[in-house]
């Protein structure tokens, strides 16, 4: 296959993929499709591994070394507004984070593999479900993921919109968060709006704890430490003249060391409870772990300059970039196993960002064959002639 002739085929398989989002534990159509293209390439495929994920591998040689790489495939319930000629085909939901594109390298990848053979040992070709919810990962491990396919390492990589593209960022350490969800349920008395002194307000008892919270990481965390604490919604029982009798305040946490996560749910408990307390009010508190911190190896992560080096250049890779808050459900495996995920960078020059998870966004088809060739390159590199 020429090198015009596999851009066409990543941009087809891509295109297709945007076609048919679905979402966590949903993407039947986007699987089948998926087996589809990897038994054409010759490989062992395995089908529903964690509900609705695919797991193929390729032997070549006599090497025991085993390599994963790993592809999310999820979508989101966003509403496609551009007006593409392969927009999405089901109503309300889209690829606004680009796992078509990862799908479509990691499918790339396999292409390249198969064809060039030019190594000796087995990749598996991990393609997860429900990576939005954080969920999938979990899945495929309670489905035995790894003592049915094992794997010595795993890597895998996001696109970022904000970054030059065919740029590869890595770190090791830490590179995105954890993700820590909270509910806070207060329980006043409601009254008449006229007569607040007859009731147990928790309206004013949710804002004192919303304005509270902010200071668990300025007053109670080390200042060399990062976290966030974010309330985002709030609901109430009340109407516009009645004082309401519940308050339901919900969010999320965002940290990179357990220490933290830990911290974080006890002053955050203490501080909700005392609050309440001190109004006379009832306070319920939950607080789940949602992702876990993504935290590279340091020996993938020096794997991962070098093929960045040999595929971009040394001026395109970024071997110690900024990590970042968002959270990615790759770090459940790479707590399990040694790992790392690197960011490809997808801004053209000169063109307006469009952020992910924004119904605007389109995956730019331009870094499909560089995520493929750093794929491949990993596995050159790992399981060496």
């Amino acid at each position: 296959m020429s090198n015009a002739e596999f851009k066409k085929q990543l941009q087809e398989w891509r295109q297709q993929l945007h076609r048919i989002p679905e979402t966590a534990f949903e993407e039947v159509k986007t699987s089948a499709y998926i087996a589809q293209e990897l038994k054409k390439m010759g490989l062992e495929v395995h089908e529903n591994i964690g509900r609705t994920g695919v797991v193929a591998s390729l032997t070549v040689g006599e090497g025991n070394g085993i390599i994963g790489l790993r592809a999310d495939m999820d979508a989101l319930n966003l509403m496609e507004v551009k007006k593409l000629p392969y927009r999405s085909e089901h109503q309300g939901k889209m690829h606004a984070c680009g796992h078509d594109g990862h799908m479509t390298t990691l499918l790339g990848a396999a292409k390249l593999l198969s064809t060039r053979k030019n190594f000796n040992g087995t990749v598996r070709f991990i393609f997860q479900p429900a990576e939005e919810i954080g969920k999938g990962a979990q899945a495929m491990m309670d489905d035995k993921l790894f003592e049915r396919f094992p794997v010595d390492a795993i890597y895998g990589l996001h696109n970022m919109p904000g970054l030059p593209v065919g740029t590869i960022h890595t770190k090791s350490g830490p590179i995105m968060a954890s993700e820590d969800n909270f509910v806070i349920r207060i329980k006043g008395k409601g009254s008449h709006s006229s007569s607040p002194h007859m009731g147990i307000d928790p309206l004013v008892i949710a804002a004192e704890i919303i304005l509270a919270l902010q200071t668990v990481v300025s007053r109670n965390l080390d200042p060399l430490q990062t976290a966030v604490v974010s309330c985002t919604e709030i609901h109430s029982d009340g109407i516009r003249n009645a004082i309401p009798s519940n308050v339901e305040i919900k969010g999320d946490t965002r940290s990179f060391t357990p220490e933290v996560q830990k911290l974080l749910e006890e002053r955050m408990r203490s501080i909700c409870e005392s609050i309440c307390a001190m109004h006379g009010a009832e306070c319920e508190f939950e607080y789940t772990h949602e992702f876990s911190p993504t935290i590279n190896w340091d020996e993938c992560n020096e794997t991962a300059i070098i093929a960045a080096n040999n595929v971009v250049g040394v001026e395109n890779t970024n071997s110690d970039c900024v990590p970042i808050m968002a959270s990615e459900d790759f770090g459940k495996f790479i707590e399990e196993i040694p790992g790392c995920f690197v960011f490809l960078g997808s801004k053209d020059e000169d063109e307006e960002v469009i952020p992910l998870h924004n119904s605007h966004y389109d995956y730019n088809d331009a870094i499909l064959e560089t995520g493929a060739e750093f794929f491949a390159e990993i596995i050159k590199l790992c399981l060496a002639k």
